[in-house]
């Protein structure tokens, strides 16, 4: 019995392995990718706004009583479960023109361009020297008090978002397609959404995002240290590596810590430092080494984002291709 339990588990991963180290997951992921560079996120319907509006009016009806921690996990599994398990559904066809569901989906997953323009505009006003409409458009971007930010500090926030997003909105979602199909790629960005409606720890939130807060955590937990890796590969290597190791662990998000640490050491960035949250000052930890960003540092970010990206993405490339080759 336990020898038979052994070949069934070695055949579903050797089984598993042969469906992602094929050429139609790689083929998927670049077609998304395309269309992502292309068109950007909808501008009307994008299904994630409409999800957060579902989540925020649920959240709202919500009685007293259901608002702790089981309230919040109840939450998420009502808003998630509905959504990925029609995905699960779609047919598995061997040729990739018969695969546009999931290029569709795992487009609509991610958020590269509008992570782009967002940060891009923010740089343009700063190199006007219009400093308020930098403040406006980064206030878009980050969760903080913007309306005393400094030139810096407004560069600073934007680099940090570059760095962070990167992950959530491009890395993870391509890394969980890659591992688990697009019903995966689509509960990453739903939980990741509700982490970043519930997440906080204030009065509200505290425990009813706490279910929401805690699997962002640990669904983010795997991509997050590919970013790493890649933000060191595209970058500095030794001292992306050694922020990473050395102040990855001093924020309070094990995933969002490591990224901007080993994203600011490739980049020889010092982010971090205090900043001002529903009018209370915060201390962050310093992260990185070197002179504190300025306007021009956003499109360096964005270049070591997509450096990354192409890294990760060749690298796969040749492992497919080696696979395919000797087998």
């Amino acid at each position: 019995m336990v020898m038979e339990l052994i070949l069934f588990s070695w055949e579903a991963v050797r089984s598993w392995l042969d469906g992602r180290l094929a050429w139609q997951p790689w083929a998927i992921i670049v077609a998304a990718l395309m269309l992502d560079g292309l068109l950007g996120e909808p501008r009307r319907g994008h299904p994630l706004v409409a999800f957060g509006k579902v989540a925020t009016g649920l959240e709202r009806r919500l009685p007293e009583r259901l608002r702790g921690y089981w309230g919040g996990c109840l939450a998420l599994v009502v808003l998630v479960l509905p959504v990925t398990l029609p995905v699960l559904m779609l047919p598995r066809e061997a040729t990739i023109a018969a695969q546009w569901p999931a290029v569709l989906l795992l487009y609509l997953c991610l958020g590269g361009r509008s992570l782009a323009s967002h940060a891009r505009a923010v740089g343009r006003a700063l190199e006007r020297g219009a400093l308020p409409v930098a403040r406006r458009r980064v206030g878009r971007m980050v969760s903080r008090d913007v309306e005393e930010l400094s030139e810096r500090q407004v560069a600073a926030a934007t680099v940090e978002s570059v760095l962070e997003n990167g992950n959530d909105a491009v890395v993870a979602p391509l890394l969980w397609f890659w591992l688990g199909g697009p019903a995966a790629a689509v509960a990453w960005r739903l939980v990741n959404t509700l982490d970043a409606m519930w997440g906080y720890r204030s009065p509200r939130y505290q425990r009813f995002g706490f279910c929401a807060a805690r699997l962002d955590d640990l669904l983010g937990w795997l991509p997050a240290r590919i970013t790493c890796l890649g933000y060191a590969a595209a970058g500095r290597c030794g001292p992306a590596l050694s922020c990473w190791w050395r102040q990855g662990g001093r924020m309070t998000s094990p995933n969002a810590g490591p990224v901007m640490a080993c994203g600011a050491g490739a980049l020889g960035l010092r982010l971090g430092g205090s900043a001002r949250y529903d009018g209370q000052r915060r201390h962050r930890p310093a992260l990185g080494w070197g002179s504190a960003p300025r306007g021009a540092d956003i499109n360096r970010a964005l270049g070591l984002l997509w450096r990354a990206l192409v890294i990760w993405m060749v690298l796969l490339a040749a492992v497919v291709w080696l696979v395919r080759a000797w087998g």
